[in-house]
């Protein structure tokens, strides 16, 4: 198979300022990454670009087949049918229940079928251990919780890669680890890919897999060096 992520002397702006240069990275299906770095090192942007809410202005991306450095907009909800994505916030949407909000993910998705939207979202959180919030509003739920449910949503369409920008950190500790495992079960178990953004370096310590560093405006391989 091909590699899920891959770039080539890529140059990552945020409007007109380079953020990183000669970004050369490559993920491969069911592979666990995480990036790290400093705040304003560029993980956000890295990982903003890798799902075209910045454009790849110089040098070469493809993730799940689709070609950053030519992708147009119509294409762009079209590449975020094969990404889960995982934010700080959660945004869950705070007018509608859990099921409400699953729905009109799903239906923004392509989705239509009522029964295999149902059925799907009634899987995805049985498979984060919250089958019974369906009705509750987000605000009912605690942080882990939400956190949960935003992880349900970023699988529900059955990705080929999650992107995950600091999913623990508004999380306690405990809370943090129990969201990692989560990711790693869901990594295992469907050979999901997962690139996950932290400032969290006690998890890695303890849960070593391979690790970007974004620093100086680069971003360097450095696993086995922690």
């Amino acid at each position: 198979m091909s590699a899920i992520v891959l770039l080539s002397e890529a140059n990552i702006y945020h409007k007109e300022h380079q953020i990183l240069a000669d970004v050369n990275l490559t993920i491969e299906p069911g592979e666990f990454v995480y990036l790290i770095g400093k705040t304003g090192s560029g993980k956000s942007s890295l990982l903003k670009t890798l799902y075209a809410d910045l454009w790849l202005q110089e040098g070469i991306g493809e993730v799940a087949g689709y070609k950053l450095h030519e992708i147009s907009r119509k294409e762009i909800p079209y590449l975020r049918r094969k990404i889960g994505i995982v934010f700080q916030d959660f945004q869950l949407l705070t007018d509608r229940n859990i099921r409400k909000n699953l729905t009109f993910f799903m239906q923004a998705m392509g989705w239509k079928d009522k029964s295999e939207i149902e059925m799907r979202i009634v899987e995805v959180l049985t498979q984060v251990e919250l089958p019974h919030v369906l009705e509750k509003m987000p605000h009912q739920l605690s942080g882990g919780e939400q956190q949960r449910i935003a992880i349900a949503r970023a699988i529900l369409n059955k990705p080929e890669i999650i992107i995950a920008d600091e999913p623990t950190g508004n999380l306690d500790p405990e809370m943090a680890m129990e969201i990692l495992k989560l990711f790693f079960s869901i990594n295992k178990q469907y050979k999901t890919a997962v690139l996950m953004g932290t400032h969290n370096l006690d998890l890695i310590e303890r849960f070593p897999y391979r690790t970007l560093y974004c620093r100086n405006g680069k971003v360097e391989d450095i696993s086995g060096t922690m």
